[in-house]
């Protein structure tokens, strides 16, 4: 999908990216993109261990798993080549380019699963993520804003998913007898 897409597919610099920026990106000036990941079903492999590597526990299924990143007024920045559905967000994240694009100053904004601040760190960045509870059931009003507003900020992402999938190619099983199906693994 990437390498079809590949033409249309652009990563704005930061300056770009300020100059369209939403309102609600306004508490998070340095947010460059958003990302997630999301999956698709596929047939399920002959060869037991191409069975391990795409089963999704999430989806309880086979499934392509790509990496998106879509910018703070919703176009696609970036789409990984496609990995297994066992494969972790950290896992993907490390090995598919997004975080050469990534500059000293950029923030990316993602949802709790993504376990990658460290990552990020390295290159003077951050993750905007919504604030973890340390103690269950306990929360402040600043948390539950803050968690508001990233909620409000990566609608945009789920939306741009949501669009992604609309097309019937992505809504059906995934055949594995196609030529190009090789580079899922």
């Amino acid at each position: 999908m990437s390498s079809v897409l590949q033409k249309f597919i652009y990563w704005p610099t930061r300056k770009e990216t300020k100059n369209a920026y939403p309102k609600c990106f306004e508490k998070f000036p340095n947010v460059i993109g958003i990302i997630d990941c999301t999956e698709g079903a596929i047939e399920i492999p002959s060869l037991a261990k191409a069975q391990a590597q795409t089963y999704s526990t999430y989806k309880s299924k086979n499934t392509w798993k790509v990496l998106l990143c879509i910018t703070p007024i919703g176009n696609v920045s970036f789409i990984s080549k496609a990995y297994g559905g066992n494969a972790s967000n950290r896992f993907i994240t490390e090995r598919c380019g997004i975080l050469d694009k990534i500059v000293s100053g950029d923030s990316l904004m993602a949802d709790k699963g993504f376990n990658i601040s460290d990552l990020l760190v390295g290159k003077g960045s951050q993750l905007v993520i919504p604030p973890f509870l340390k103690d269950k059931g306990k929360s402040s009003k600043r948390n539950n804003t803050k968690t508001s507003n990233v909620a409000k900020a990566r609608i945009h992402v789920e939306r741009a998913i949501s669009r992604i999938k609309k097309y019937h190619i992505l809504q059906n099983v995934f055949p594995l007898k196609r030529k190009t199906s090789w580079t899922l693994f």
